[in-house]
């Protein structure tokens, strides 16, 4: 199985930190945003992964090299601006293979156990989403869930993590360009096509310097 790292933001609501710095090789516990999420799948057994860069995106592309002093293969689907999170995985189909496929936020951290996520079985066209509890930057949530099947519902207890497995054929038919992931999880949902599961582990999405810097004390004592 292969594995998408959205590292392609330009994390506008991090400056001035992402001035000069791509906002997934921002630094937490002593690394990179983006090689806890390398290791974290290198861990799993996920050794084939595709990254995509836009904003500082020479950074990125120098910072992983080809992967290999993490034992791991790393493909770059380069855009020459952001394509937003369903353009870039779009842009970066021909990397990605026949073969459902996991994605990650580069902007969040969650040591989770992708191994789980990797054995799901999922149907043509479809694609199974991690949430977990709203934060509160985000208190009004975006799904529900219904066992595993990801609802409409107006009470929306939980956020999406970022991290998800899709089939390919979920992205069927959809021009390139700049897109967003939302509406098509939304469409998923009313034609059946979304399941998901809760995560309650920790998980931060980092969105804010302080954000950054509160992750950063919790994780330096654990290292």
């Amino acid at each position: 199985m292969k594995a998408m790292i959205l590292a392609a933001g330009e994390g506008r609501r991090m400056r001035p930190l992402t001035d000069h710095t791509p906002k997934p090789l921002l630094k937490v516990a002593g690394r990179a945003l983006l090689e806890h999420h390398i290791i974290n799948l290198r861990d799993a057994g996920i050794t084939d992964l595709v990254v995509n860069g836009a904003y500082l995106g020479e950074q990125v592309k120098s910072f992983c090299g080809d992967g290999s002093r993490w034992g791991v293969n790393i493909a770059f689907s380069m855009e020459s601006k952001p394509l937003e999170t369903a353009g870039g995985i779009i842009n970066a189909l021909p990397l990605l293979g026949d073969a459902p496929f996991l994605v990650v936020n580069g902007d969040v951290y969650c040591p989770y156990s992708f191994g789980e996520l990797a054995s799901t079985s999922l149907p043509e066209g479809a694609a199974h989403i991690v949430l977990v509890p709203n934060p509160t930057h985000n208190s009004e949530g975006d799904f529900s869930l219904l066992e595993r099947k990801v609802i409409h519902r107006s009470d929306k207890p939980w956020t999406f993590s970022g991290l998800g497995l899709y089939a390919p054929t979920f992205f069927a038919g959809l021009a390139p360009g700049a897109r967003p992931l939302k509406p098509l999880l939304d469409a998923a949902i009313d034609e059946d096509r979304l399941s998901g599961q809760v995560w309650t582990g920790p998980w931060t999405d980092v969105g804010t310097p302080e954000r950054l810097a509160s992750l950063d004390g919790e994780l330096s004592s654990t290292f």
